[in-house]
Parts: structure tokens; C-alpha cells; sequence
């Protein structure tokens, strides 16, 4: 099992645990990755200011990856959304693949819609498979509450994501459920985590986060689980700012799905990069018995 593996630009940046983490677990799971070092920007943030160029931008990565003959994994929710949207666009209108190809052919590209865009979650979900995940577990949490959040773009528009139900959404909660913990149901779970806004409205932005997670809290949840960097920010660098600006008393620390899984597998905590979150998530440890 093998994927072009997509980081995107944040995760580098600002979100590295994520990769880290991402990567432990893959390896522990025997899944084989390709680093494809010409990848662009997957071209999300000129999606409502250039169309054309993010689609460029886009489609470059989908022919790089198809010239491998991978299909092509993401981490980020918003490069899986830009992603598997130019590739949907791509696929359905031959005038449009036909007129970027053009464009491609200078560089001796070119994309002929032979390759699927995967999400994380969904290859653990999809191609590892949730017994799968269960036989790899050492290590189970016991008494611990999580608030999965889904992210909007692994779900919107569903017709072309093809993540999960969009309304009622499971994966990620049965992702969850394989380590131990309990996944808690809470009003505002699907609802945005404010990160769009941040840096244009700071203040509506961090109203929409600090609404979730008195919500998550009120649900009885010990721990956010994100598995975007957009998200991860948004719950963790941000949560500190609503912290230390408005004296909040909602702090409610978020791990990245990996990190969660990566201890159950036994993993060691900084290869998963535990230490690198702004909000102290080692405590997690003490939910923790041995299988």
C-alpha cells in the first residue's frame, strides 16, 4: 500500500507534530509513502480570489502524483477539499482538462483523472481497516471522553468530498472508539471552527471557537480530536490567545488524531510530538492501561 503523500503548506509551518505523528503511524501500519518535493501549494487560498490559478495550482500536484501512478493522500482538510474538487472538475469537464493540460504540457505534465484523492482518516478507516487498527493496539484508554471535530471540507459539498454522511458523520468517531476512548456527542460538532475568519474578523473567529468549546466541554469531553491544521490551530494557538485576551475558563486541550492513535500503538510520545502542541496534552497519558 503505497501514496503520494500531500503536507500542504501549514503543516510544515506551524503544525509539524501532525506530520510527525502522521508519519509514526503510517510506518507502524506498513503503509508506504512518496515525498514528491515539486509539490505546489494545493492553491486553497486563491480559491475565491483566482479560480483559474488555484486550479492550476491544483491539477500540477494531481499530474505529478498520477505521473507516479500513486494516489494521492492529504493531511489538511482544505487541501483535501481543493484537491478532490479541481480532480472532480478535471474528470467530469474534458474542455477544461483539455485547456489546463495545455498549460501542464510546458512543463511535460499532464493529468488524465487516473488517480483518487484520500483523506488521512479515510485510509485508516477504508484501506487499514477498523480491526485492522484494533490488532495494532498496545495500549487502551480507559474513562477518556473525546469530541471529535469533522472540519467542514472533509464534508462539503458531499456530492464530490464522498467523505462520510455529512449530516450524521462516523468515521472519525469510530476512529476514536478503535483506541478505547469514548467519543461524545455534542450540539456543535460539525459546526465551523472559526479559522477562515481568523486574521480578517479575530474576533467573530474566535467567538465560533470559543462557542465549540464550551460546548465540547459541557458534553463531558476531556479533549478536542482534530485532524486538520487549520483546526489543530484554531483549538490549541488560538484557544491560548481566548485564554490569555478574555480570561476564559473553557480551555479544553486538542490532540491530533495520530497523536491519539500513536499512543494506543505504543509509540513513543516524542516521536509523535506531544511537546510541540501550545496547550499540555501529556496528561492524556494517564488515561492510559495496557491491553
Amino acid at each position: 500500500m503505497k501514496f503520494a503523500l500531500f503536507i500542504g503548506c501549514n503543516i510544515p509551518a506551524r503544525v509539524e507534530q501532525y506530520e510527525l505523528s502522521a508519519r509514526a503511524v503510517l510506518n507502524r501500519l506498513n503503509v508506504d509513502v512518496s515525498d514528491i518535493r515539486e509539490f505546489n501549494c494545493c492553491g486553497y487560498p486563491m480559491r475565491n480570489a483566482d479560480f483559474n490559478t488555484y486550479l492550476i495550482f491544483s491539477a500540477r500536484n494531481l499530474a505529478l502524483a498520477e505521473k507516479q501512478g500513486l494516489d494521492m493522500m492529504t493531511l489538511c482538510k482544505c487541501c483535501y477539499g481543493s484537491l478532490k474538487k479541481a480532480d472532480h472538475l478535471l474528470k467530469e469537464d474534458k474542455s477544461l482538462r483539455d485547456t489546463v493540460n495545455a498549460l501542464l504540457a510546458k512543463e511535460g505534465l499532464g493529468y488524465n483523472g487516473n488517480l483518487e484523492v484520500v483523506h488521512y482518516l479515510a485510509v485508516l478507516y477504508k484501506n487499514i481497516s477498523i480491526p485492522a487498527l484494533k490488532e495494532k493496539i498496545n495500549w487502551a484508554f480507559k474513562d477518556l471522553k473525546i469530541a471529535t471535530h469533522y472540519g467542514c471540507h472533509a464534508l462539503r459539498p458531499s456530492e464530490i468530498m464522498q467523505f462520510d454522511n455529512p449530516a450524521a458523520p462516523v468515521i472519525f468517531d469510530e476512529l476514536v472508539k478503535v483506541t478505547g476512548a469514548k467519543s461524545v456527542d455534542w450540539p456543535l460538532k460539525l459546526e465551523c471552527c472559526g479559522a477562515p475568519l481568523m486574521g480578517i474578523n479575530d474576533d467573530l473567529s474566535m467567538d465560533l471557537t470559543q462557542k465549540k468549546l464550551a460546548d465540547a466541554k459541557q458534553a463531558g469531553a476531556d479533549y478536542l480530536c482534530s485532524a486538520c491544521p487549520w483546526c489543530q490551530l484554531q483549538f490549541d494557538n488560538v484557544q491560548q490567545m481566548i485564554v490569555s485576551k478574555r480570561g476564559s475558563n473553557h480551555q479544553l486541550p486538542s490532540i491530533l488524531y495520530p497523536q491519539l492513535l500513536g499512543l494506543g500503538m505504543g509509540i513513543d510520545e516524542k516521536a509523535l510530538g506531544l511537546n510541540m502542541n501550545q496547550i499540555d496534552i501529556t496528561g492524556i497519558k494517564g488515561f492510559l492501561s495496557e491491553e
